[in-house]
């Protein structure tokens, strides 16, 4: 209650803010509109000269207001990164006292131009953020227009207003009387700032072209499909953000062996600017002990079973928890099995390709100690394969069983599985693309592919028909590729390997269920073991 009040009250501060800041840059507006219409016989650039006079007072006002956005931003009022609001408004600041102390860089035609690529900015700009903040979506709710013109003006204004920013720099730092209020002032308004403006400027546009292109794409792009499955939880707007679910994973993570510190998490603020502090902190927290990681990532990992939703074919939301701690009955997987048609290999050998080479024998072993050395792979995993190459005989895999999840990632081990003549158990996505190359490798290799299907293998009359019905989903389908596994090959070891990846959101939820796979096969399943791979 009390933060949906809050809440209230900022956005409402925010939106009052945003409209009196929009009505003075349209009085300045519109004042040097009017300058320019009524300019008489005057010149154009006798009219922008005159510009300055017809606004300041409004003009002042109205930019200093500004400041008060560094502030919005270091308290997280806004989502904006302070240094680069400090900048921006930084800039516009520096050229306002250089006009206002400056009376030869008020009456030339670049202070007009200044001024009114300003404002020409400015009106749609803060017309724009009050608009996204009554509607709450920036960028489907608010009006197309202001949409536009938020995403579109800067290619123009922009440029004309960095013109009109170094005149104005300019024309002051050879003014006398400003460099009697401000001793060094050429050294800044003649040489620093217009160095700074030079590396920066292209910056700043490329940037906010890359933001109109976001923008309109997310604009117009299709709403997404209904949520199924594993998903994150919805927020108090309505929406699936994962912001405040990290925050209390984290928090929550860290509260059994510091609670001071899950409290700070819970009570932090800005919380996208500060994140990866406390995740490091967690990561001291772990290092405590080897007692304190594990109840840090069993803690962690309880909450987001109990914050992440499963919605189910019907629409119906359950927690994570709840629907993989009972059997899935709504459907199940059939079982697809190929054999491969290789002969095994006798008397391999590991071979490891490195720098056009085939590593093998004791030149493996040389080079397994200098990774060892060069801190490239640690003395366990350096044991483990001088082992490998010690026994050749460890490499026939005909009688082991692996479970892949994510079998077609390029960083997975299904190629070095079925060479070895692996029992691969395949997981991964419902498309038949996937499906035709694992199923291909594993025909022409020694080993062996089981697969989730759709449909009885039998009812598969030709190749295409078994792509298409191949695989599943994790996201979707987590409890139902969870009791599969738990049924398949009774009595056989597994070793379970996670190796799905996703950017962003998605990857902490496949890897969520990627963990509720492994930790029901590991407590339902004797002699299971688990495998990981770290990306660089």
């Amino acid at each position: 209650m009390a933060d949906s009040k809050n809440a209230g009250l900022k956005d409402s501060y925010l939106v009052l803010y945003n409209c009196l800041c929009c009505v003075g840059w349209s009085i300045v507006l519109s004042r040097g509109i009017r300058t320019l219409v009524v300019g008489g016989d005057d010149s154009l650039s006798d009219r922008l000269s005159n510009v300055y006079a017809s606004v300041s007072d409004v003009l002042i006002y109205s930019q200093t207001a500004a400041l008060l956005e560094i502030l919005h931003a270091a308290i997280g009022l806004v989502r904006s990164p302070v240094v680069v609001t400090a900048m921006q408004v930084g800039s516009r600041i520096a050229a306002l006292v250089a006009i206002v102390f400056a009376p030869t860089a008020q009456v030339q035609y670049g202070a007009g131009i200044m001024i009114l690529s300003w404002s020409l900015v400015e009106v749609p700009r803060y017309a724009f953020y009050m608009s996204a903040i009554i509607t709450g979506d920036a960028t489907k709710k608010t009006p197309f227009p202001l949409f536009w013109l938020r995403y579109s003006l800067f290619a123009v204004l922009y440029p004309t207003g960095i013109f009109g920013e170094l005149t104005v720099f300019f024309n002051a730092a050879s003014d006398s009387a400003f460099g009697e209020i401000f001793p060094f002032a050429k050294i800044i308004y003649a040489y620093l700032l217009p160095a700074v403006y030079l590396l920066g400027s292209p910056f700043m546009i490329m940037n906010m072209i890359g933001n109109r292109k976001k923008s309109f794409k997310k604009r117009f792009a299709k709403p997404p499909p209904p949520p199924r499955g594993l998903v994150w939880p919805l927020d108090d707007k309505g929406g699936r953000s994962s912001t405040n679910v990290n925050k209390a994973i984290l928090a929550a993570s860290v509260r059994g062996v510091n609670p001071e510190l899950g409290d700070a998490i819970s009570n932090a603020s800005g919380w996208r600017f500060k994140y990866n502090k406390y995740l490091k902190k967690m990561v001291e927290e772990q290092c405590k002990s080897p007692e304190a990681a594990l109840q840090v990532a069993r803690d962690g990992l309880q909450k987001a079973y109990e914050l992440f939703e499963y919605v189910k074919p019907d629409g119906s939301s359950v927690s994570f928890k709840e629907v993989m701690s009972q059997k899935w009955t709504d459907d199940k997987f059939h079982t697809g099995y190929i054999k491969g048609n290789a002969t095994p290999k006798k008397n391999a050998a590991l071979e490891v390709p490195y720098k056009g080479d085939i590593l093998s024998g004791e030149k493996l072993k040389t080079q397994i100690d200098k990774w060892v050395s060069y801190g490239t792979i640690e003395d366990s995993a350096g044991e483990a394969m001088k082992r490998c190459v010690d026994n050749p005989g460890w490499l026939d895999l005909s009688d082991k069983y692996f479970v892949l999840l994510g079998a077609g990632s390029a960083m997975g081990p299904f190629l070095v599985l079925m060479a070895l003549g692996a029992n691969v158990i395949a997981v991964d996505l419902d498309r038949a693309p996937i499906w035709k190359r694992l199923i291909s490798i594993a025909r022409s290799s020694s080993g062996s592919i089981t697969f989730p299907l759709k449909i009885p293998q039998s009812d598969c009359k030709d190749d295409e028909t078994l792509y298409q019905n191949a695989g599943c989903n994790l996201f979707t389908q987590t409890p139902m590729i969870r009791d599969w596994l738990l049924d398949l090959y009774p009595g056989k070891g597994f070793t379970v390997g996670s190796y799905a990846y996703l950017n962003g959101a998605l990857h902490v939820q496949v890897s969520l269920a990627m963990d509720a796979i492994c930790r029901d096969l590991s407590e339902k399943r004797k002699n299971t073991s688990l495998a990981y791979l770290c990306t660089p």
